[in-house]
Order: C-alpha cells, then structure tokens, then sequence
C-alpha cells in the first residue's frame, strides 16, 4: 500500500513539474515578446541580461551536482559489475552505438543541407560578422591533437572544477576498475560513495523545483532582444530545413526505440518527458543529466548501467549536435559559393566525428567545433555569424535531441545486458 501510494506521488510530482514548465515557457515567451514590443532596445536589453539570470542560476545549481554525481554513479557502477570482462562488454556495446548514431546524425544532416540547399543564394550583404568573433576566438583548441590531450585529466580536482565530463570519466574508470580488482576490502569505500550518489539524487529534486523558473528566465530573455516573426522570415529556409533533419531524427530513433524496446519505448518516452523539456527550455543537455539518471532508474534500468552509460553519452553520443554541426558548416560552405565534393564532405564528417567528442561542457560547442571545421577546409570561419541569431532556436531541438539519444541508448543497453545476465544465469 505505502509503495503505491508513493508512486502516486512521484507521478504527482513528475505531472506537476511538466505543467509548470511548459507554463514558464509560455509566460518566458509572451513577457520576453511585450518587452520586445514596448521598451527601447537598450532597455530591452538590459531586461535580458537580468532575466537570464534566472536561468543561469539554475544551470549552476545542476552543474554543482554533475561532477560528484559522475564520479560517485560511475565508480560504484563499474564496482557493481564485478569484473573487466563485464566493463569491457558494456563498453564495447555502448561506444558501437555511440559512433553508429553519430554517423547516422552526421549523415541526416549532410543529406538535408544538400537536398533543401538552404545556403544557396543567401543575400550576405546585412549579416554582421563581426558577432561571430567570440566563437572564432575559440576555434584554436579545437583539433584532434587537443582532443586527444583532453582526454586524459592533469587532475581530477580540475576536471571537477571546469566540469570536464570526459576528464572525470576517465579517472572515475580507472578507480572503479582498480576498486573492483581488489574485491572485499575496498567495499566500505564503495558503500560511502553509493551512499553520497544518494544524497546528490536527493539534491537533484530540490534543484529540480527551480527549473520553470530558470526556463522562464532564459526563455523571456531571449524574446525580449530578438524580434521572433523577423527571424522566422528572414531565416525561414535555414530553419525550416533545420527541423525537417531533426524531426527525421527525432522519428528514426523513435522507431529504433520501438525495435528494441517494444511497447516499453512509450513508458521511457513518459518518463523522460520532463527532461526533454526542460532540456528544450534551457538549451543545456547537461542541465538535465542529474534528473535523467533519475528518471531512467525508475523506468527501469538498473543503477550501475545509468551510472556508467550516461556519462559516456554526454562524452560521445550528442546526436542532436552532429546532425547540426554538418548541416550548418555545408551552409556556410553554400551562402559563400563554395562548391564542396562528396569526398570532401565525407572528409569533413569524419573530422566532425573525431572534434566533437568530449566538449558536452563548452558554451556552444557545436558553433565551436563548425567554425573550427569550417577553418579546416577554407571556409570563411566568420560565416558563424550566418546561424548566431537563429542559433538559440536550433540550440532547443538540439538540446532535447541529445537528452533522446542518450536516454535511448542506456535503455538499450540496459536490456541488452540484462538479457545477458540471463543468459550467463542460465549457463551457470
């Protein structure tokens, strides 16, 4: 009886949540648009820079927690399963699917971009390009030899400071794989670490109940300096060819989830539903990642799965993000004239595969590493400023796109592994 009345409320909750943030999003909006209408575009502006306060408020608090949630889920994840052997296996499936979904993205993107060819004939005359300097700034630390150097931490007390996901992945598996190799006596340390990812998911409901506020915050803010029926016009092709690519993802892993998981793809797409929009809200798939380990433990998945597929998501498998980042270097490459053959394309789509892993905690990462690529192969890197008034927009699809693969993939592997465990049981 306690345990269904307690299900009920975390239904209750869950309900109750959504609601208030689809309200946030709606009240953000229809205050961010009087505010637009009404005051000078200084004042505007001004009332921008405050509101999103709110909302950076609550991506702090959720960064505050992701550090020592990863650390602590992921180390008592890979003690849970015991041995190399199973950590390898799980490692194994999980990064196949990683680079099958990031190649499929890639792919999309590239199809679309050439089909629709939205950069086709663009008028470049009124586009300032010199808003695009503090994302070209960036460009120089993205290469494959500084992807390779950031994967492995100096420390792990930096990696936790700037929230290098990757960084404390790393570290976080070689002291889970050296706890389990010594068995019996390291259990008091695992049983402390267990019990503090307790406490951090406990954290997470508190941080959680100020998430419609940080949704309204970023989303009044950004209506508030941008007029939305301008962009809609003056971007309406590359937008519109944008969500045509990501809805075609959105329903390809849909039907992938389905294959897989059957019937349950809709009990995991109710559970995540709150996520996905708060994901959708902020623009930050990382603002979400405490309360998807969350939600994904109740739909089932066992603990030391989450624990350890999550992070690796968030390091390798940002779906939304690489359907993008072909999309918007191809056109820059076709606003500029710049005819770019197939071979090229596929040259520059597996740069993209290799640059773009690891940087889930970089402010606009996906304009990073497109302005980065666009340098690569002699496209004006300042086309940036082609996609940064529109870039908020497409940043929403793209943040919820992630939140999705990533659910999707742990779910998978998750019954994958449980199917095994049966096996194995069935053997023995």
């Amino acid at each position: 009886m306690n345990t269904h009345t307690e299900e009920v409320q975390k239904k209750s909750i869950f309900a109750n949540l959504t609601t208030q943030i689809l309200i946030a999003m709606l009240l953000g909006g229809i205050l961010g648009i009087i505010i637009h209408n009404t005051v000078s575009i200084e004042i505007a502006q001004s009332f921008s820079s405050k509101v999103k306060i709110l909302a950076t408020v609550f991506i702090r608090l959720v960064q505050m927690i992701i550090a020592p949630l990863v650390f602590t889920t992921l180390i008592v994840g890979i003690a849970k399963l015991g041995d190399v052997s199973a950590v390898g296996r799980i490692g194994g499936k999980a990064l196949g699917w990683f680079f099958t979904a990031s190649l499929i993205s890639l792919l999309i993107g590239m199809f679309f971009v050439n089909f629709l060819e939205p950069g086709v004939g663009l008028n470049l005359s009124n586009i300032d390009m010199g808003t695009a300097s503090e994302v070209t700034a960036k460009t120089q630390s993205i290469s494959f030899e500084n992807f390779i150097e950031h994967i492995v931490p100096k420390s792990i007390f930096e990696a936790m400071a700037t929230n290098e996901i990757l960084q404390i992945v790393v570290f976080s598996i070689f002291f889970g794989l050296a706890a389990a190799s010594i068995g019996d006596y390291v259990k008091p340390v695992i049983t402390a670490l267990d019990k503090s990812s307790h406490i951090i998911l406990k954290m997470v409901n508190y941080v959680m109940k100020f998430a419609p506020i940080g949704v309204f915050g970023a989303i009044a803010g950004v209506f508030a300096v941008r007029d939305f029926q301008e962009l809609a016009f003056t971007y309406f092709k590359f937008f519109g060819s944008f969500l045509i690519g990501i809805s075609t993802l959105w329903v390809l892993l849909i039907l992938v989830g389905y294959m897989f998981l059957k019937s349950r793809m809709t009990v995991l797409l109710k559970r995540i539903v709150s996520p996905l929009i708060i994901a959708f809200g902020t623009t930050s798939s990382e603002a979400v990642f405490p309360k998807l380990t969350e939600e994904l433990e109740r739909f089932g998945v066992k603990d030391k799965i989450v624990s350890f597929m999550l992070p690796l998501g968030y390091s390798f498998n940002l779906d939304g993000s690489m359907m993008y980042m072909t999309f918007a270097s191809i056109f820059i490459a076709q606003a500029y004239g710049i005819d770019l053959d197939l071979g090229t394309q596929m040259t520059m789509l597996l740069v993209l595969m290799l640059t773009s892993k690891g940087i889930a905690g970089v402010p606009r990462a996906s304009l990073v590493v497109v302005a980065a690529t666009c340098g690569m192969f002699d496209i004006p890197i300042e086309g940036i400023a082609l996609i940064l008034p529109i870039d908020h927009f497409c940043d929403m699809f793209r943040s919820a796109t992630n939140v999705l693969g990533n659910a999707l993939a742990t779910s998978v592997v998750g019954q994958w592994e449980e199917g095994k465990e049966h096996e194995i049981a069935s053997l023995d």
